[in-house]
């Protein structure tokens, strides 16, 4: 996994202009416009998620175009896979013992003994 990626993500203001990403490739204007903030704050996230290669740009006259790159996203779901097994697993588990206390009465719970006297 690419720590560069990761890092990238973990600003808050980076991840939102990422889910704004995936709808449709924006403009710098476009996505300050949208989060709130200034151009040039846009413009310096921007640019960390262009070297992160979390996004690529295209200039278009005096515009510059920002979408996002499949291949981190692709190499972030391989890497979570893993972890994805190991939840699955624990999950799995946690099912299996529930449908056994299921099947086994709790102590007190079960047909009461007649009292010998």
């Amino acid at each position: 996994m690419d720590h560069a990626t990761l890092s990238a993500l973990a600003e808050p203001t980076r991840l939102q202009m990422v889910e704004l990403l995936v709808r449709q490739p924006l403009t710098v204007g476009e996505i300050a416009t949208q989060l709130g903030i200034r151009q040039p704050q846009a413009s310096k996230h921007l640019r960390v998620l262009n070297d992160a290669g979390i996004v690529e740009v295209q200039a278009v006259a005096n515009r510059r175009i920002y979408r996002l790159r499949a291949e981190p996203f692709q190499n972030l779901d391989r890497w979570l896979v893993t972890y994805r097994q190991l939840w699955e697993d624990r999950f799995d588990q946690l099912e299996r013992y529930l449908a056994q206390r299921q099947q086994t009465p709790a102590p007190g719970t079960g047909p009461e003994e007649e009292d010998p006297t």
